[in-house]
C-alpha cells in the first residue's frame, strides 16, 4: 500500500521554479535547433521560396544529393571499450596549417541571397571557430572584404576558369595579394546543371518581382526589408549579371574546353596550396597526384551538376588508400551531422567541407546561425569520438566504420545473359567481370537493400602524407 502525505510547501516551492523566458527571439529560435535539419526547417520558414530552393535544391531529380546523404546514414560505427576518452582533441592539420575542427566552410555562390550578411557572416564565424572559410568565384562579397572579416584566419578561394581567361587570372592574382593560402580549382562545371527548382521558380539574378514572389514575401517581411535596405545583390567578382538565371549565367561564363593546360597555367600563377575540386573517380585522382597538386576534393558539387553522379563518400576509401600518401584527400556533399565528418576521417579523409549545412544556419539567423551550425557539428563530432572512445582525429581508423551497401551493381542472371544476341553478350560479360569484387557481395535482385559491408576492412592511407611530388610546371 502506497503511503501518501500532504505536499510539503517548502518542497513544492522548489519543484515549481519556472525557467526565465528568453526574450531574444533569434536566440530562442537558434537555441531550439538541436540538429542541422532543425536549422533547415527554420531556414525554410524564414526565407522566400526562390532563395530557399536555390540553396536546398540540386540538379534534375536531385538523386545525387539524396544518395550522398543516404550514404552517410548507411554506416555502422564500431566503438572500442574501456579506453579513457575524458579529453578529446578535434584539431587537425590540413594543407600546411591548423584547423580546430576537421571541417571547413565550402564555397557557395550568391550567399547574400540567402541572408544579407552573406560571406561576412561565414568568414567571421569561421574565424571565431578556428576553421577555414572558402570564398566562391560567384560570391557576393569581394576577396578583400572577406579577408578583412577574417584577417588572421585561413581563407581559401574557389576558382572557376571562365571563357574570358583574363577574368580568372585576375581573381587568382587578387586572392594571392590578399593573403589567401589555398586555391580550389573547380573542374566539374563545364556547363550548368539543370537546376529545375530555379527554373520553375523563375529565379534570376538579381531576383525579379512577380505576383508569386510578392505573395510568398508577405509572411517573410524581414528578408525583404534586408533585401531592399542593403547594397544590391551581385556577384562581387563579376562585372555584370544581366538579370539572367544562374544556369544562363554559368553557361555564358564557363568554358567546357578547360583542360590540364589550364591547370598548368593556374598552378604556375598561384604561390600557395592548390586543391582540385570536383574529382569523381580514382583514375583522375591518380593523375592529379602524379602532377603534384596538394589536395583533391572528392565532390559532385552538392548534386547540383550531374545527377546520378558518383557518391563522394563511397569513393573515399579507395582513393585515400591509393593516393593518400601523395595528396591530401578531402570530401564534401551531403554532410549534415558531425558523425558524417567522423566517418569520413576514419575512412581516410584529411578534411571535410560543409555547404548547405552552413547556409541553413545563415538563413536561420545570420552570423549567429552560422555559429550555431558550427556549434552543433562540433558537439556531434566530440560526442561521437567519445562514444567511439578515441581521443584524437589521428586515432580514427577504417576499423571504426563500416559502409553498409544499399546500391550494388546488379548481377546479370545466366538466363538473361543467354537471351542477349551474341554481338552484345561479349561486352556485357566483360563488364560483369570488371564488376566482380562488388557483385560478389550482393545477392541478385534484392542486393540493393542488402546490409553487407563495403569497406569495413579496407586500410586507408596513413594520416601523415609522404613527401610531395614536385608540382607540375
Amino acid at each position: 500500500m502506497v503511503k501518501r502525505q500532504f505536499p510539503n510547501p517548502v518542497e513544492l516551492a522548489k519543484l515549481m521554479k519556472f525557467k526565465a523566458p528568453e526574450l531574444n527571439g533569434k536566440k530562442r529560435r537558434l537555441d531550439s535547433a538541436l540538429t542541422i535539419y532543425d536549422l533547415k526547417a527554420i531556414a525554410k520558414r524564414r526565407t522566400p521560396k526562390a532563395a530557399y530552393d536555390y540553396t536546398d535544391g540540386s540538379a534534375e531529380g536531385e538523386i545525387s544529393l539524396s544518395r550522398a546523404r543516404q550514404a552517410f546514414e548507411d554506416i555502422e560505427f564500431h566503438p572500442s571499450i574501456l579506453r579513457d576518452a575524458s579529453n578529446v582533441s578535434t584539431t587537425t592539420q590540413i594543407l600546411g596549417g591548423t584547423s580546430a575542427m576537421p571541417f571547413g566552410i565550402a564555397p557557395t555562390g550568391f550567399t547574400r541571397l540567402m541572408q544579407t550578411e552573406g560571406e561576412i557572416a561565414g568568414a567571421g564565424a569561421a574565424a571565431a571557430a578556428g576553421i577555414p572559410f572558402t570564398l566562391s568565384t560567384l560570391g557576393t562579397t569581394s576577396i578583400e572584404d572577406v579577408k578583412a572579416a577574417n584577417p588572421n584566419g585561413r581563407n581559401w578561394f574557389q576558382l572557376y576558369v571562365m571563357r574570358e581567361r583574363e577574368i580568372s587570372y585576375g581573381l587568382v592574382e587578387r586572392a594571392a595579394a590578399a593573403g589567401y593560402d589555398t586555391l580550389m580549382f573547380t573542374v566539374d562545371t563545364p556547363i550548368a546543371g539543370a537546376r529545375l527548382r530555379d527554373t520553375r521558380n523563375g529565379f534570376s539574378i538579381p531576383p525579379q518581382l512577380t505576383l508569386g514572389t510578392i505573395a510568398n514575401a508577405i509572411p517573410r517581411p524581414w528578408w525583404w526589408f534586408d533585401f531592399l535596405t542593403t547594397p544590391p545583390l551581385e556577384f562581387a567578382s563579376l562585372s555584370s549579371t544581366g538579370g539572367r538565371t544562374v544556369g544562363e549565367l554559368l553557361n555564358s561564363a564557363m568554358d567546357p574546353s578547360i583542360n590540364y593546360e589550364d591547370l598548368k597555367v593556374i598552378r604556375a600563377m598561384w604561390p600557395g596550396k592548390i586543391v582540385i575540386k570536383g574529382v569523381q573517380n580514382l583514375e583522375d585522382s591518380k593523375r592529379l597526384a602524379d602532377l603534384g597538386v596538394d589536395g583533391i576534393l572528392l565532390s559532385n558539387h552538392g548534386g547540383r551538376q550531374l545527377d546520378r553522379a558518383p557518391i563522394p563518400f563511397h569513393l573515399l576509401p579507395e582513393v585515400a588508400r591509393e593516393v593518400g600518401n601523395d595528396v591530401e584527400v578531402m570530401v564534401d556533399t551531403g554532410i549534415m551531422n558531425g558523425a558524417d565528418v567522423v566517418a569520413s576521417m576514419a575512412l581516410g579523409a584529411r578534411f571535410t567541407l560543409i555547404g548547405r549545412a552552413y547556409l541553413y544556419g545563415l538563413m536561420a539567423g545570420g552570423r549567429e546561425g552560422v555559429d550555431r551550425t558550427i556549434e552543433i557539428l562540433s558537439s556531434q563530432i566530440v560526442r561521437t569520438m567519445k562514444l567511439l572512445e578515441v581521443t584524437s582525429i589521428e586515432e580514427l581508423e577504417p576499423k571504426h566504420v563500416t559502409q553498409l551497401q544499399r546500391l550494388a551493381p546488379r548481377a546479370v542472371a545466366p538466363s538473361a545473359a543467354a537471351a542477349v544476341p551474341a554481338k552484345r553478350a561479349a561486352p556485357r560479360t566483360a563488364a560483369a567481370t570488371k564488376a566482380t569484387p562488388a557483385t560478389k557481395k550482393a545477392t541478385p535482385a534484392k542486393a540493393t537493400i542488402a546490409s553487407t559491408t563495403r569497406t569495413g576492412s579496407a586500410k586507408a592511407a596513413p594520416k601523415k602524407p609522404a613527401a610531395k611530388k614536385p608540382a607540375a610546371k
